[in-house]
């Protein structure tokens, strides 16, 4: 799949923290893979859920010395939601507080202050929901994890161009009228039918999909998957100007969709896609 996305022309890969609270293979070790076998930078996504202060710190720093430097730190889906409902969270910090970590790292310090012999050169990445329920309390949230160290902004799915324009106010309310104070990458996940959009839409934390977008992929039929194709193009090109790039997240193991989407936007953005 890395191999597909990477000849598709993606910058980088995003490598997942057994999300939804479901075992997969351990995403340190995977994005190592990775960029060992393919030259191909990774992201990992790191999650406080499984980990103790220690073990984030001794896993973080291992994995700086294989050369794993971009991480998007985040609180985890609780092990209720996944196949293990009886397992134990962790969280001695949530993701504002692993961001902490991560910046004290770079300064060359552990979280008790202890020099770790160096200061590393983590990239350092936030989420954000801009479709949140309780709103308030995710964009105070962002607040944080910029004043603990957040080098970049991404964003869960969006669908729609209210739905980036009404994140492009809160942003300009909450910062200024230059609005975010990071790059943002705009999160993308392209549907395959209608199935997929109600599902998303009704059981999957994080993902609002307007009615808009669920009537044309209900309209789409057999042409779901490039109906869906159609809707993520259209909107990345009306708010291309919001955002510094573009987090696309393959659905199901669909990553021949998500390659055809990266082709794509090569193709009408050649230089600076």
């Amino acid at each position: 799949a890395a191999r597909l996305l990477q000849d598709a022309g993606t910058d980088l890969v995003n490598v997942s923290d057994s999300a939804m609270a479901r075992v997969r293979m351990g995403a340190m070790a995977v994005a190592f893979g990775i960029q060992h076998d393919l030259d191909l930078e990774c992201l990992v996504h790191f999650t406080t859920r499984d980990r103790n202060l220690m073990a984030l710190e001794s896993e973080l720093l291992g994995a700086h010395a294989l050369g794993v430097r971009n991480i998007l730190a985040l609180t985890g889906d609780p092990p209720r939601i996944g196949d293990y409902p009886a397992a134990t969270g962790v969280w001695d910090v949530d993701s504002i507080g692993l961001v902490e970590i991560l910046s004290r790292l770079n300064r060359g310090e552990d979280a008790a202050g202890t020099p770790v012999g160096a200061a590393a050169g983590f990239i350092i990445a936030c989420a954000l929901d801009p479709t949140a329920a309780d709103a308030a309390t995710e964009w105070d949230r962002l607040e944080r994890k910029i004043e603990a160290g957040a080098h970049l902004i991404m964003t869960q799915p969006l669908y729609d161009v209210a739905q980036v324009e009404a994140m492009d106010r809160e942003a300009r309310r909450r910062f200024g009228p230059r609005g975010f104070p990071l790059p943002v990458l705009l999160g993308v996940l392209p549907l395959q039918t209608t199935r997929h959009a109600e599902f998303l839409h009704n059981e999957v934390p994080g993902i609002t999909i307007p009615d808009a977008t669920r009537a044309a992929m209900r309209a789409a039929g057999e042409r779901g998957a490039e109906v869906g194709l159609e809707l993520t193009l259209d909107l990345l090109e009306q708010v291309d100007h919001l955002a510094a790039g573009t987090y696309v997240m393959p659905s199901f193991g669909r990553y021949e969709q998500a390659a055809e989407l990266v082709r794509r936007l090569r193709s009408r953005h050649p230089i600076d896609a």
